[in-house]
């Protein structure tokens, strides 16, 4: 098997001692060791994995190999933010114990209309916001992995933020709403505002627009929901059957942005966002994507023309996918920062004091959620409909719990339901 040709950014393969050239970047993710099923799968570098890939779809010569992976790294939108975000205004990132460096990976959703596919309800006019904002915290032992969502109508101080040339382009702002810091200054905007609040460093960020959801949630041949009771949001165009099946495409975006079920709050809206991520990551390893090599290069496809990223290349994103392989699915949940009604701005919400405090602290020192966090956490091992389900082999349970909100077994039978989710 012809190995992709190594480059200043690629690193060469350990197996045969080989060292390679290796630029190194700031919080790179290149050289780990990809786990496979059960661990039996003898390991691979990350450059062995994607030229697989590419062989077994008949891609067989050295020549295409290269080709097909530059046109990958061609399609990612690099977008470095160093001149945006000041060192010296950054929180420093505390030494841990761990074969590895802790990721601190901050993922947003952005509500752009300005891309094809994006347009989905009709919206124009009014700016590009973070739909979404989700901190992906990975474990310096590869052990465990959770994310932290932030609602977007949080009420927060926005710090000055400052543009390409590395000049302030905003003063900041207090008690403003969550999103507005996207709109003000993207992505490097809503990251110092993110330090600022959490004292959490940033390694990495990604940015992924409407059609880059429904293409990542189509390589994967769709996503299982349980959907409680019919969605007719006229509105917005959004119609949803009741029932558990998969889906996918623009019907899978209706799902995690409809707003007007329930009682139609953001933090409500984030539990079924929660479990859809949850729902794809149990079938992205269970379904064995990250070892299946036609699935593979769909999801890489779908990945590289629709995210923004200060990732250097391909290979270093499809490492950190494949950190996750070796991760428990139970190991891997999402919870969301404790927060509270505002009594200051109708329909705002508010940090919960001292609890996202400790929160911060167990991702600045690479601690696993306690159980105050892990009993409100949507894990990737739950059932879409809710019902126990039972360790996979290998992996450590939760004792069939399920989601009754015992131990650390997940959201309670009312939580899911006032979140819009089946029972």
């Amino acid at each position: 098997m012809t190995d992709i040709p190594e480059d200043d950014t690629f690193i060469g393969d350990p197996e045969s001692g080989r060292k390679g050239r290796v630029r190194r970047v700031k919080a790179s993710v290149t050289n780990r060791q990809v786990a496979g099923k059960r661990r039996l799968r003898k390991r691979h570098t990350v450059a062995k994995v994607i030229t697989s890939a590419l062989l077994v779809l008949g891609t067989a010569t050295a020549t295409t190999v290269v080709m097909i992976y530059h046109n990958w790294n061609s399609n990612l939108n690099h977008v470095d933010l160093t001149k945006q975000l000041p060192g010296d205004e950054r929180p420093p990132k505390p030494e841990v114990e761990g074969p590895k460096e802790p990721l601190n990976i901050l993922v947003m959703g952005s509500d752009t209309r300005d891309c094809d596919g994006c347009n989905i309800d009709g919206l124009t006019g009014d700016g590009e916001r973070s739909d979404t904002t989700i901190l992906l915290h990975l474990s310096a032992d590869r052990k465990r992995a959770y994310g932290v969502s932030i609602p977007r109508d949080t009420l927060v101080d926005r710090p000055a933020c400052y543009g390409e040339d590395g000049k302030v382009i905003d003063d900041g702002a207090t008690d403003t709403i969550w999103n507005e810091a996207f709109s003000v200054g993207g992505a490097a905007c809503t990251i110092r505002q993110f330090e600022k609040a959490s004292h959490v460093r940033i390694d990495n960020y990604i940015v992924i627009d409407f059609q880059g959801f429904k293409d990542m949630v189509n390589a994967l041949d769709g996503v299982e929901v349980c959907i409680p009771e019919d969605i007719d949001d006229t509105e917005h165009g959004i119609t949803l059957e009741a029932g558990t099946r998969e889906i996918k495409g623009t019907e899978a975006l209706s799902y995690v942005r409809v707003r007007h079920v329930g009682d139609g709050t953001d933090p409500q809206r984030i539990r079924r966002q929660q479990a859809f991520m949850a729902a794809m990551i149990n079938k992205a390893i269970s379904g064995g994507m990250l070892v299946r090599p036609d699935r593979l290069v769909k999801f890489l496809n779908a990945v590289t023309g629709s995210i923004q990223t200060d990732y250097d290349n391909i290979a270093q994103l499809a490492d950190l996918g494949q950190g996750f392989a070796g991760i428990g699915l139970d190991n891997i949940k999402f919870v969301t920062t404790p927060w509270f009604y505002s009594t200051a701005q109708v329909g705002r919400v508010e940090w919960m004091q001292p609890a996202v405090t400790e929160l911060w602290k167990l991702v600045r020192d690479d601690k696993p959620l306690t159980k105050q966090f892990t009993e409100q956490a949507i894990s990737a091992s739950d059932n879409p409909d809710g019902t126990p389900t039972p360790p996979s082999e290998g992996q450590t349970g939760n004792g069939g719990k399920g989601n009754n909100g015992n131990g650390d077994g997940g959201l309670s039978e009312s939580e899911r339901e006032n979140a819009g989710l089946c029972t």
